[in-house]
């Protein structure tokens, strides 16, 4: 299974979905190699880059062993948007996507992410303007809608197509849901019947058989998964392995999960030094040991490291636990 993005052809049908403070380059490269066809870099402002924000080349960076992938921006001014792409196109990426989905209140009640959903007119002009001011596919990640007496998908990814959009993600939850209540795949079945770029899901697909499902219900081209990789790169190989095969992994033992912690810490360490990496990587070992006995102690202490050999000695000390516990 495959699809093309323009002319980019994506291997697969699988996306790691952006996500701030967590999809940077060490998180994007483990899942790239667990499987994910398709990763976008953490959402990034086009302000930022157009008044060359010091923390913005770093969220930028991208390696040739990630492509094919798309470097998600925010904004709401159609000619910034437009000039940051420009500015940016040069880079070693394959896609430029458009954020029009985030719901958090700092960057809606910035008219920017999910608040375009309430503006068409202000869609159109900026997909138009960014498209024709580059030569690198442009597409758009939306909402089911802003509020539930708005739900208005289908009509923004018609826009988006018919403004230059190559391809449309689609999040199965209005802004009011954010990330609770039920994702409405419903949605996405409309919006694939409406248009005729690929349509990307997302919302609610956290096991092997959930992505069998959403392709089923919906007939979307890819799917696009975010929250269920934090702390489990391995979800990529698992839904390949059953779509596949039909064959249902078995649960991850504690042990690959400790090597990949370790592992996970060295490479966030080597990208933004020792301070910064463990500071980073507390939220992402949470994550990781979410599930498993004794989690909850364990991750009381993890708040607490500060170096790569605190937590290999916690680990440890997990380890030696956890074998009476399970």
């Amino acid at each position: 299974m495959s699809f093309n993005i323009g002319n980019v052809k994506i291997k697969g049908i699988l996306s790691l979905g952006p996500m701030a403070g967590v999809t940077d380059l060490p998180f994007r490269l483990l899942c790239k190699e667990k499987g994910a066809d398709l990763l976008y870099t953490e959402m990034i402002s086009a302000k930022g880059i157009i008044y060359k924000n010091k923390n913005t080349k770093e969220l930028l960076t991208v390696s040739d062993d990630e492509r094919p992938i798309a470097v998600q921006l925010f904004g709401s001014d159609p000619d910034i948007l437009a000039e940051a792409a420009k500015q940016i196109e040069h880079l070693n990426f394959d896609i430029l996507d458009i954020n029009m989905g985030c719901p958090v209140p700092k960057v809606v009640n910035n008219n920017e992410g999910s608040a375009l959903m309430c503006n068409p007119r202000l869609i159109s002009e900026i997909i138009s303007k960014v498209s024709k001011s580059i030569d690198k596919p442009v597409t758009v990640k939306i909402r089911k809608g802003f509020t539930k007496d708005n739900i208005n998908a289908v009509e923004i990814a018609k826009i988006a197509e018919q403004s230059g959009a190559s391809a449309i993600a689609v999040h199965a939850r209005t802004r009011d849901q954010y990330y609770s209540g039920k994702a409405d795949w419903n949605i996405i079945r409309q919006v694939k019947e409406a248009v005729s770029v690929p349509v990307i899901g997302s919302g609610d697909v956290v096991t092997p058989i959930d992505a069998e499902n959403m392709l089923t219900q919906t007939g979307c081209d890819g799917i696009m998964i975010a929250r269920a990789a934090r702390g489990n790169p391995w979800i990529f190989k698992q839904v390949k392995e059953y779509l596949n095969n039909g064959t249902v992994s078995p649960k991850i033992e504690f042990q690959e999960v400790a090597d990949m912690i370790i592992r996970h810490c060295r490479m966030v360490i080597d990208y933004k030094g020792e301070y910064t990496g463990i500071r980073e990587m507390r939220k992402h070992i949470s994550w990781y040991i979410s599930g498993f006995p004794g989690a909850a102690k364990f991750r009381s202490k993890i708040n607490q490291i500060e170096t790569t050999d605190d937590l290999e000695l916690i680990l440890e000390e997990y380890k030696l636990l956890y074998g009476k516990l399970s």
